[in-house]
């Protein structure tokens, strides 16, 4: 059985962790299989957006305890440096739209690659849990970098500290999360984003990731200068060009993502 169940259609990647049993947890082969996908999603021009989601009634539980407590197993260190950190770059590094579809619960390792993702949209009845300090770990996975800077300094160390649930509506009150999506509408709002952002100028939304990056550690005058080199880049693709002659002959536009 694949870990990571695969679909591609209309543009759209989807990408399902594929191991229900034990609420998608992560164990080795899973996170390299991962890995492989989203280099893939980098490299084909035909895959223009990606959905990530969870098989079954979790999105991911984190890493697969019984595989960390394994002597024969990967240690911690390796388990981060292998597999979760590689993970959270590919998808911050993709210049194409990465979803976040959050089907039930995201826990631990799992709400924080939830977290890196680009939109992250989450059936009403799914929750989120920084389950890290149960059991004397640190948030890993980005979550140290990404949830302080989605809810405050303050809300995100009291999440990490206390392990406390959130639900998907609280977590979009608290700017966690883009939208929290009735369980019944979940999957026809995922196909609606998907679609539309696989039909979108794909080099420039790539383009407006790579300068929101930036953004996270660079001074304003070093952004403002990057707005200008990635915009001069922007001005140059099929896309724009299409975009403003559609604009002026009244016309919807025809993005080829490039």
């Amino acid at each position: 059985m694949n870990e990571i169940a695969s679909t591609q259609e209309n543009g759209v990647l989807r990408l399902t962790l594929n191991r229900p049993n034990v609420f998608n947890s992560f164990n080795r082969s899973m996170a390299l299989q991962l890995q492989a996908e989203l280099d893939r999603a980098a490299s084909d021009e035909n895959i223009r957006a990606v959905v990530l989601t969870g098989e079954g009634k979790a999105f991911c539980a984190g890493q697969d305890l019984s595989e960390a407590t394994d002597p024969n197993g990967p240690a911690l260190q390796q388990i981060v440096a292998e597999h979760y950190n590689p993970i959270i770059l590919k998808i911050r590094a993709l210049e194409k739209p990465v979803i976040a579809a959050v089907n039930g619960v995201a826990a631990g390792a799992g709400a924080n690659i939830a977290l890196a993702c680009d939109i992250v949209l989450a059936k009403e009845s799914a929750s989120f849990i920084q389950a890290f300090s149960k059991i004397g770990l640190i948030p890993d996975s980005g979550g140290t970098f990404m949830l302080p800077r989605l809810v405050g300094v303050q809300k995100a160390m009291a999440l990490m500290m206390t392990g406390e649930k959130v639900n998907a509506v609280e977590a979009e009150k608290m700017n966690m999360i883009y939208k929290a999506v009735a369980d019944a509408d979940f999957e026809a709002t995922i196909e609606k984003y998907a679609i539309q952002l696989a039909q979108m100028p794909t080099k420039g939304l790539g383009l407006t990731k790579r300068a929101m990056n930036m953004s996270l550690y660079n001074s304003l005058d070093n952004q403002l200068k990057m707005e200008e080199i990635l915009q001069t880049e922007a001005g140059q693709t099929h896309d724009f060009k299409e975009g403003v002659s559609a604009f002026l002959e009244k016309r919807n536009p025809i993005f080829k993502g490039n």
